[in-house]
């Protein structure tokens, strides 16, 4: 079920605790004021470059959503799908203060992240933070004033007033028969643990991650999705033990029975839970219970899934055991009660880490147990490839290694996981570099070439002689329309500037009729190309006497040839491999096709690569590039030097001054330099 905002989609809502509602609108905006004067003080702004993996490469982008601090040293609550992925994250006040975040703890299944504020790099580092106060979810009543404070649209910060609808909603498949999860992309989901608050508070994309507060002004929810005039809270007792776990343990830990539930009510059962699947080899599989078992009771407590609202209690429930503990277990099977000791598992994340290796062209991710199980893998051993580069050495290798492979091994050291994979990586040193796969039931070995490519230009033709003009033939329309019949040959169309055909003084509208006496029996528009060949059949450095009809009268101008300027595919390259982007030296067709003159410098932007840091800077193809840190980058071998200069200094913008069309405009790089180190493997 996808109900979910985009990342840059805040749902915000307020839920208060059960008490009569004001009597008169007087009493409710000073309710309203006396909240908002507790709360929105701390709301947050997030903006965020996230990063996603696809083709083979990193990319960024940006992003925003909301987010609450509720802690005086500056922790703050907001939803992972605002906060995970990302390689940045600058919380905005209200007050316009702005303030790097970094993370503490990320639990996708609960959709929540904790942030910290760093404090310390404020201008004003003594003085206090404001800060909100966590209530109880628990408390509320359907019919409840709620507030949503947000960030709706990436815009400043407002709120919404609402009612709460309901305070325990799940979501089920549409025939009623399992619980439906909220999906996050990649096989991972999340609401497992979560009973939303549902409520009408207005929420608009951006909201995700703000907070839902009462008219006493305390934070009873974290707005996560929402839609048609509904949204949905994660109740602040769940973000209140998510933030305990990750502030004690820098994450959130929880144990794991390895099974799933369904209520029992349609069995004509008072008490327990239906078991409906147990993980092969997991706690319950190896305390002896089944699928179609009744759990009545965990650790002596008795076990009441009656209804589907009651399924996210019973899982909380098991997950807050500890891994390692020793649990007993009533559950019936039949008529036949039976008691087992399960020894609590850990649970794991459902995703591993992802990451670029660039010069492979590859981009891969840890494999977890509960990826292997979904994917029926054998074992958790290896990395899955999640992508390749086309045109890199795993596309290019044979056979091309393809995404959906797992690597076993390097150049024969086994693959057991990421560390050792980056640690096989590490150890190579050769050009050629053995792989062994698996790619569905098949084993294979492939090999990659590594070996550092040229992509500068490497060459052309030799150069042919040119005359700085365009034409058009004189067909037998244009001959006759000039009162020329019979006439052949070619128009000029343009006379370049600055070139020898400009200073003999030839003209647009000149007539063309022979070139050294030798007549032009051009009339067709296919030979558009005869002038050209024959100039280019004479040696550069000549004169040439061309035949040219001007105002009635036919003359000869001489000219000298001048060599063919070097095509845009032809000039000098250079490529910012960490920025991702590559410049070209000013060609002589780019100083016609922008009317640039030849006092104009820099160098002409070609490819910006989709998601990098130039591109997210908003370079742009054919923008022209003055200066780098406001240093002039005039030909190739400036431009590598200041961006030398630029990677081992490490600033955090890179200023980038750009001509684009008849404008000039600055523009702000502000890299992860901490992925440099790698990006250079």
């Amino acid at each position: 079920m996808k109900l979910f905002c985009s990342i840059v989609v805040l749902v915000c809502a307020l839920a208060v605790p059960s008490f009569a509602a004001p009597a008169g609108g007087d009493q409710l905006r000073d309710d309203m004021n006396f909240a908002k004067s507790k709360v929105y003080p701390a709301l947050v702004n997030i903006q965020v470059v996230g990063q996603s993996f696809s083709g083979g490469r990193s990319r960024k982008f940006p992003a925003a959503g909301s987010g609450v601090i509720v802690s005086p040293a500056g922790h703050v609550l907001t939803n992972f799908h605002v906060a995970g992925d990302t390689t940045r994250i600058v919380c905005t006040l209200p007050n316009r203060e702005t303030i790097e975040a970094e993370v503490i703890a990320h639990d996708p299944l609960t959709d929540l992240s904790v942030l910290k504020l760093k404090l310390e790099l404020r201008k004003t580092s003594n003085e206090g933070i404001p800060f909100a106060t966590l209530g109880d979810s628990d408390a509320l009543a359907v019919g409840d004033y709620v507030l949503a404070m947000g960030n709706p649209l990436t815009l400043s910060s407002s709120m919404t007033l609402g009612i709460v609808s309901n305070t325990k909603r799940v979501f089920t498949s549409f025939t009623g028969s399992e619980m439906d999860e909220m999906d996050l992309g990649e096989g991972q989901t999340t609401g497992l643990f979560t009973r939303w608050i549902q409520h009408d508070a207005l929420i608009l994309p951006g909201n995700s991650g703000g907070p839902l507060v009462n008219l006493r002004g305390e934070v009873v929810g974290i707005n996560e999705l929402g839609g048609s005039g509904v949204g949905f809270a994660i109740p602040s007792t769940l973000a209140a033990h998510v933030l305990n776990q990750a502030l004690t343990y820098g994450e959130v830990r929880r144990g794991w029975f390895g099974l799933t539930c369904l209520p029992v009510n349609r069995l004509g059962l008072d008490e327990g839970a239906l078991v409906s699947w147990v993980i092969d080899n997991g706690p319950a599989h190896k305390a002896g219970i089944g699928a179609g078992d009744i759990v009545l009771a965990v650790d002596g407590e008795p076990v009441h899934v009656l209804v589907f609202e009651e399924v996210p209690l019973f899982y909380k429930r098991m997950a807050d055991f500890e891994a390692g503990a020793k649990v007993e277990v009533l559950y019936k099977r039949g008529a036949e009660e039976r008691r087992t000791l399960l020894e609590v598992g850990a649970m794991e994340k459902y995703l591993d880490e992802e990451e670029e290796l660039r010069n492979w062209g590859v981009t891969v991710r840890g494999i977890t147990s509960q990826m292997a199980l979904a994917r029926k893998y054998p074992d958790r051993s290896g990395v899955l490839v999640t992508g390749v580069r086309p045109g890199r050495p795993a596309g290019d290798a044979k056979p091309p290694v393809q995404s959906g492979d797992v690597i076993l091994a390097v150049d024969g050291r086994s693959v057991t996981g990421r560390a050792e994979f980056a640690a096989a990586v590490e150890a190579t040193d050769k050009e050629k570099i053995v792989l062994r796969l698996r790619r569905n039931e098949e084993d294979i070995i492939t090999v990659l070439h590594v070996e550092d490519k040229d992509d500068d230009y490497a060459g052309g033709e030799l150069p042919k002689a040119w005359i700085g003009v365009r034409t058009q033939v004189i067909t037998a329309d244009v001959a006759g329309a000039l009162g020329l019949e019979k006439t052949k040959g070619f128009r000029l169309t343009q006379v370049y500037a600055g070139t020898e055909a400009h200073k003999a003084g030839l003209r647009a509208g000149d007539l063309v009729t022979a070139l050294n006496g030798r007549r032009l029996k051009a009339s067709r528009l296919q030979d558009s190309e005869m002038l050209k060949r024959q100039v280019e059949n004479l040696t550069v450095g000549t004169e040439a006497k061309l035949t040219v009809i001007r105002d009635g009268d036919e003359q000869e101008i001489t000219l000298l040839l001048e060599e063919s300027p070097a095509a845009a595919t032809e000039a000098k390259t250079a490529k910012q491999e960490f920025l991702e982007f590559t410049v070209r030296e000013i060609a002589f067709m780019d100083r016609i096709k922008y009317k640039w003159d030849d006092g104009t410098k820099g160098l002409v932007v070609g490819d910006v690569t989709s998601g990098g840091w130039a591109q997210l800077a908003g370079l742009r193809g054919r923008d022209l590039l003055l200066s780098v840190q406001d240093e002039a980058v005039d030909d190739v071998e400036a431009f590598e030097t200041v961006l030398a200069e630029v990677c081992a200094q490490k600033p955090r913008y890179v200023k980038l001054f750009v001509r684009r069309g008849y404008k000039t405009v600055f523009l702000f790089a502000e890299p992860d330099w901490t992925t440099y180190e790698e990006k250079k493997k």
